[in-house]
């Protein structure tokens, strides 16, 4: 365990109705004696203190103040958290006098979460959720963070990592305790139970990204010919100027990505660069971030302009597909316009969904155009049962583990030794996303399951 103490604002900065210093460490009972000049407060009971500085005897605040010893606090350790008023001449009072404190120091950044975890009282996905319970912006984003944080994908790994441990215990004693009166063919027995696991792993995967989009933001990009009112549309649908709109043909030369919270889910709003042979060094560079983005996008919206209509260009129709919905725009500059929904252009594969009519000027069709949306990105993203895979790392390592699997299979019948190893290797790559990737808890597993030197 450290012996430093650490401290730091919890909340917010600048001016508040209140501002919470928080302290952890062996010496955080004391320090909150020292600056109250009273015996420590009933745990976990707030109290109205008068906070002074030791040394001085200068009156910094009245709090209030609670106490958390160890264990039963958020680090495993003593913990002291100062409810001040939230002046920014009150906080850096408190703050300074705390860094005069014998043992005291400033905590680094996440060194709080850290401590939680290294006592135990966290895992690493869970830590990982209550960041992004921190930086949720939508109802959604909120909601995914608080399944995380409460131990929803920690009990997922830890299910099969348990089991693949359990079988790795089984396949070691028939390696190591071969006189012992053990089953013959333990590989062999196993190896239905480790398929249905890489099976379940293989689901997992395959989720189409939704909690990495939760957290991220579901990706719609614009795509359009130059001129196909590309950033008009992106105004219109953020309520915002946040585009240059010109009638002058390749206006946008760079990526616009705008975040947008649609019906509580994330959604990122990317403006693209027109898709056309490009004029010039600058116009090519911006076109090929237009092509990056509609190669990474979750949605595609293939802009058309209605006096175009029903001429795509190829550059345009080479995205579309099962993720790309066809808009048709500016039909406010046709004095009568009329889209057969029966039939699309023969360059759209059919899966695309349209086309749509917009005006993005008068928000004809716009109505429309947002459900549409909104229905695919809640179709996309709605939350399950089974807890989402949320960030890029998992991914990793669960690939990992079907790897292993995947050739456990193959050296099942071959070599125990090798077979050992892989199960051995799939379970060290779960233990990676947890934080637990240690060996000690299989013995304990040999010994239960096989009464080993009895």
């Amino acid at each position: 365990m450290d012996t430093e103490t650490i401290y730091a604002l919890s909340s917010g900065g600048g001016r508040a109705g209140v501002a919470v210093v928080r302290l952890s460490g062996v010496r955080a009972g004391a320090v909150l004696a020292d600056l109250t000049g009273k015996s420590l407060p009933m745990p976990r009971k707030a109290v109205l203190r008068r906070l002074h500085d030791p040394a001085s005897g200068l009156l910094l605040d009245q709090a209030l103040v609670l106490y958390f010893p160890a264990p039963n606090s958020f680090t495993g350790e003593d913990v002291v958290e100062l409810h001040l008023h939230g002046g920014r001449a009150v906080v850096d009072g408190v703050l300074e006098t705390l860094s005069s404190q014998p043992g005291c120091r400033l905590a680094e950044a996440g060194e709080f979460s850290r401590r939680a975890f290294e006592a135990g009282k966290l895992d690493l996905t869970e830590i990982e959720g209550l960041a992004d319970l921190i930086n949720a912006d939508t109802e959604m984003q909120r909601v995914q963070a608080l399944r995380q944080l409460d131990g929803s994908l920690r009990r997922l790994y830890e299910d099969w990592r348990g089991r693949l441990m359990r079988h790795l215990a089984h396949l070691e004693a028939d390696i190591d305790f071969p006189d012992e009166d053990l089953p013959d063919g333990v590989a062999g027995a196993v190896r239905p139970d480790i398929a249905a696991l890489k099976r379940d792993v293989d689901t997992h995967l395959r989720d189409g990204r939704r909690g990495e989009a939760m957290r991220d933001g579901y990706r719609i990009v614009i795509l359009g010919a130059p001129n196909a009112g590309k950033s008009t549309l992106l105004n219109a649908l953020a309520r915002s100027d946040v585009a240059i709109v010109s009638d002058e043909a390749g206006t946008t030369r760079d990526v616009l990505d705008v975040p947008l919270d649609l019906s509580g889910y994330p959604v990122r709003l990317v403006d693209t660069a027109g898709l056309r042979t490009a004029g010039g060094k600058v116009e090519a560079e911006g076109i090929r971030r237009a092509v990056a983005r509609a190669e990474e996008a979750d949605l595609r919206l293939l802009l058309v302009r209605a006096d175009a209509w029903p001429h795509v260009p190829d550059d345009v129709a080479r995205w579309s597909g099962p993720n790309s919905l066809l808009v048709v725009s500016q039909v406010d500059r046709i004095p009568v316009f009329h889209v057969e929904h029966e039939s699309l252009p023969a360059n759209i594969k059919p899966e695309t969904a349209g086309p749509l009519p917009v005006s993005a000027i008068g928000e004809g069709g716009l109505d429309v155009l947002l459900e549409t949306v909104g229905n695919t990105v809640s179709t996309a993203m709605a939350l399950r049962d089974a807890p989402a895979l949320t960030r890029a790392r998992h991914r990793e390592a669960l690939i990992d583990v079907t790897e292993h699997l995947a050739r456990f299979d193959i050296n099942a019948g071959i070599d125990p030794v090798l077979a050992a190893e892989d199960v051995r290797q799939a379970a060290r790559a779960l233990g990676r996303i947890t934080g637990r990737v240690g060996v000690e808890d299989m013995l304990d597993l040999v010994f239960a399951d096989f009464c080993i030197g009895k």
